[in-house]
């Protein structure tokens, strides 16, 4: 990110907002209140032209041809490797693996770490784990005899650190921990658990997706061994995502799959693979959505995180308090830091019928397990409605929440 932030004034919402196409839209005769990007964010025109540009002018498979249009796909696509690079903090390009998202990504390097892992040893998660960074794990420990081991919440909605200790203390062979909770916005002190990890040799793998987006991220003062994170929730197109691996733990790891582009030589008595990143790319790549991935990097970084951080801790601040003021509307959580994502319950109104409602006034919200049902059994719920918001959002916004919660509160009376 750019060293003069504090030079720049606070975000104007309504000049940003001209710049996202999809939010001008209207639902159901009402203008589109879009409070659903935890699950997928909307794209600038930056974003879109910069995919319309890739495939009216550069495209063509890369690292394989020898004439101008391959060059400058391959350019465009490796220049983009070099952004994600930047934009997490890793120390060199090569530590990048372009994958279709944090999903496939934490899949990737849960079946490359198979082969350390062994009957007895033990892999630690937390209660507030997306789907996509448990099932990888137990379906990695059925095949090798391993097991999980869960840190618990707090009341507040915060991993219970007097359990965590004593957890990653007794020598597990991973820790895989979400650096925020996409159904509480909680925040995690991920460096304190990737430390506590690290002194007993524990491999350390972040589930990034709902934290790139709001916050500076820098894997190297994490210190993890891995991160993962997916496109389209920082801005950028669907089917690309990235994670960033350590140099020298990547170039230890076997490749996940195979198939052309990730091979040195191939014959059929054996076979010889790349280095990395090139060793974990099999098959032709997401290459615009590479080159999508970063217009929304430089998208972000001209408007600068601090800007972004203060204006979503705004309306993060403001919509906590309304909702807390309903009588009728139970937080899930109130962790000490979150980034703007608020999973909520109606008195007498199932979750599902407060979000169909909530379109048909044009707000879009989430509605169900959010892929994370061990921590709906936890709250002993089976789904919230869940908001979540960026720097485009405005305090209107909110307001026309608050109202259409309160009248459909009513309606249910």
């Amino acid at each position: 990110m750019q060293n003069d932030e504090h030079m720049k004034p606070p975000i104007d919402t309504k000049a940003i907002r001209d710049e996202f196409p999809a939010l001008s839209q209207e639902m159901h005769g009402k203008p589109l209140a879009y409070l659903d990007n935890a699950a997928t964010t909307q794209k600038p025109r930056a974003v879109i032209d910069a995919l319309n540009h890739y495939y009216e002018h550069d495209n063509a498979n890369v690292h394989r041809a020898v004439y101008e249009l391959g060059a400058r796909a391959t350019q465009a696509y490796e220049d983009a490797r070099v952004s994600v690079s930047q934009f997490l903090g890793a120390s060199r390009s090569d530590e990048i693996v372009f994958v279709r998202g944090a999903t496939e990504g934490i899949n990737l390097i849960a079946n490359a770490l198979r082969p350390r892992l062994k009957a007895g040893d033990t892999i630690v998660v937390s209660q507030m784990e997306h789907h996509a960074n448990i099932i990888p794990w137990q379906l990695v420990a059925e095949q090798v005899g391993a097991s999980l081991r869960v840190i618990p919440l707090t009341e507040r909605g915060e991993l219970d650190l007097d359990i965590a200790r004593p957890l990653i203390a007794a020598n597990p062979r991973v820790l895989a921990v979400t650096h925020v909770s996409n159904v509480l916005g909680t925040v995690n002190p991920i460096s304190e658990l990737v430390a506590m990890a690290k002194q007993q040799g524990a491999i350390t793998v972040v589930d990034g997706a709902q934290a790139v987006p709001h916050m500076r991220v820098n894997v190297r003062d994490i210190d993890c061994d891995f991160y993962a994170f997916s496109g389209h929730k920082v801005y950028g197109p669907t089917g690309i995502g990235a994670i960033y691996g350590r140099a020298e733990l990547l170039a230890e790891l076997p490749p996940w799959q195979g198939g052309g582009e990730m091979i040195n030589h191939v014959s059929f008595e054996g076979s010889t693979f790349a280095p990395p990143p090139y060793r974990f790319e099999a098959g032709t790549p997401n290459i615009a959505g590479a080159v999508g991935l970063k217009a929304a990097i430089d998208f972000l970084d001209d408007l600068t995180i601090d800007r972004i951080v203060a204006r979503e801790r705004m309306l993060t601040s403001r919509a906590e308090q309304a909702l807390q003021d309903l009588p009728f509307v139970q937080l899930l959580a109130t962790p000490s830091y979150r980034v703007p994502v608020l999973s909520f319950l109606i008195d007498g109104v199932h979750a599902h019928d407060v979000a169909t409602l909530l379109d048909m006034a044009g707000i879009a919200a989430r509605a169900g397990h959010h892929c994370a049902q061990p921590l709906m059994e936890h709250y002993g719920v089976p789904a919230t409605t869940r908001v979540s918001f960026s720097f485009y959002n405005n305090e209107d916004e909110i307001d026309r929440l608050v109202e259409a919660l309160s009248a459909i509160h009513g309606r249910f009376q």
